[in-house]
């Protein structure tokens, strides 16, 4: 989806499908989710990020890694970060074509990431997480395969996972 929304021009027409198969969210059903978006699989997990911010009483952990080319690719950038200012939110970026940190913010060298999404990354952000997480997946069909094989290779079971 992301290649073709960047040809875009102002004035192009866009006819949309879907969404297809929505992610039932229940406040504190979960200690902790794992969002793991690529691009546009940002998409659907703005509305449970908000909704757990917005609600006092939700003291669900959430852990969002989003994928992107380049630091100037990252979509929503602002509500990323003021989102990423509640007690339970933490987001990282992974910049697959970006070879340096050196030039992005000081504010996001923190949490980003160079390279691509792998395994041992994967692992690593699992054991960051607070509590046992539950992983929200939403991405290209080769972003989604990898996160599913990654996971299995984590010890993440396949009832511990929704594919959007």
């Amino acid at each position: 989806m992301s290649q073709y929304i960047k040809t875009w021009k102002e004035g192009d027409t866009a006819f949309w499908r879907g969404p297809f198969g929505g992610f039932p969210y229940r406040p504190n059903k979960h200690g902790e989710l794992l969002m793991l978006a690529s691009g546009t699989g940002l998409a659907p997990m703005l509305p449970i990020l908000q909704s757990i911010t917005d609600d006092e009483e939700d003291e669900t952990f959430v852990t969002l890694v989003g994928c992107f080319c380049t630091f100037e690719k990252i979509y929503l950038k602002p509500l990323l970060q003021d989102l990423a200012r509640y007690w339970n939110i933490r987001i990282f970026y992974i910049l697959s074509q970006e070879t340096s940190l050196e030039n992005l913010p000081w504010s996001y060298q923190g949490n980003t990431y160079t390279g691509r999404l792998n395994e041992d990354l994967i692992k690593t952000i699992i054991n960051s997480c607070r509590r046992k997480p539950f992983v929200l997946i939403c991405g290209s069909s080769a972003f989604t395969e990898d996160m599913n094989r990654y996971l299995k290779a984590a010890g993440v079971e396949e009832d511990s996972c929704f594919v959007f």
